[in-house]
């Protein structure tokens, strides 16, 4: 009987997706009824990723010329539940993938901790800027920390060079698709434990989120003090030294209405008027137009004269109409 590779000339039996995931199904199932505890990669939806955390690593991988040749093939894997178990502990990812064969393959891949330097100069980049551990997880800081964080070869992302992987098939390429659907698995367990990641670059997430917001307490403290320093000078010398101080002035509008304005000279005019002694009586005729009352005054001075007239047209009639010899 010809074995499977000599039937399909030299090239694996394929398996269709319905299949692959019904194999996954069954070694699964297998392995939980015989006691062991699995943490399955479950995809819901076409995305293997969704949060910040999960495409960065995606893409973090998958822009390595080491890598993009080969990493592709673990997607199809993943997709469809082959991997039925992923564990991420500090420097090292567990898993088990189920293949063609009935027994799943065991990956161990390992991840070089963050270098201290590095850690450093992003707990410092980092500073003032992450209000919480809950944004920091969310993937809900600055753009800047986000290019800090993904800078190639200085962020937080590993590089092909601080990867090793082991899986237990017989495929001789350097990056199986076992191994490569296990790195896209990591991308999917970060959109529900993103906190892992730190966990597996050694890094201490709390130190990060104590020193960032510590600064920035420290500068609402100091800019707190100041204010109550400022206060404390305008309203309590007072009391403190025992004087007392003359309120603060009122501040005016130094806008004024349009009624408000004065045409040209009239201050002038306003300042003459309150200087110049009162005139007399006698003087009482002025010039027609000799200032803003001189119509007035004309008009007055008319009228007394109408008067006068009147009283001795009225006192010459009267003379003539008198009887002579009569006193």
């Amino acid at each position: 009987m010809e074995d499977t590779m000599s039937r399909y000339h030299g090239f694996p039996e394929y398996v269709s997706v319905a299949k692959k995931k019904k194999n996954s199904e069954k070694a699964l199932a297998k392995l939980k009824k015989s006691g062991h505890s699995l943490s399955p990669v479950i995809i819901d939806g076409t995305k293997i990723a969704k949060s910040w955390w999960g495409i960065e690593w995606i893409k973090n991988l998958e822009r390595y010329a080491d890598y993009e040749n080969r990493i592709g093939r673990g997607r199809s894997y993943v997709r469809h539940g082959a991997v039925i178990d992923l564990r991420i502990e500090k420097g090292e990812i567990k898993a088990l993938v189920q293949g063609s064969k009935s027994r799943p393959y065991t990956i161990k891949i390992t991840i070089a901790p963050l270098k201290k330097k590095s850690w450093r100069d992003i707990i410092e980049m980092c500073e003032g800027k992450i209000d919480s551990i809950g944004e920091l997880l969310a993937g809900k800081f600055p753009k800047e920390l986000s290019e800090l964080f993904t800078a190639k070869g200085k962020g937080l992302f590993p590089s092909p060079k601080e990867i090793l992987f082991d899986c237990s098939c017989p495929d001789w390429a350097s990056m199986c698709k076992h191994v490569a659907a296990v790195l896209y698995g990591v991308g999917a367990r970060l959109d529900s434990a993103p906190s892992v990641f730190f966990t597996l670059r050694g890094a201490d997430v709390d130190e990060l989120i104590v020193k960032t917001v510590a600064v920035e307490t420290k500068r609402m403290t100091d800019k707190a003090a100041s204010k109550s320093r400022r206060i404390m000078s305008g309203a309590d010398l007072s009391a403190t030294f025992g004087i007392e101080l003359a309120p603060a002035p009122v501040e005016t509008s130094k806008k004024k209405s349009p009624s408000a304005k004065a045409p040209r000279g009239a201050a002038k005019s306003a300042a003459k008027k309150s200087t110049s002694p009162a005139p007399r009586r006698a003087a009482a005729k002025t010039k027609p137009g000799a200032g803003k009352g001189g119509s007035t005054n004309k008009k007055a001075t008319v009228s007394k004269e109408t008067k006068n007239i009147a009283a001795i047209k009225k006192a010459g009639k009267a003379s003539l109409l008198k009887k002579p010899g009569s006193k």
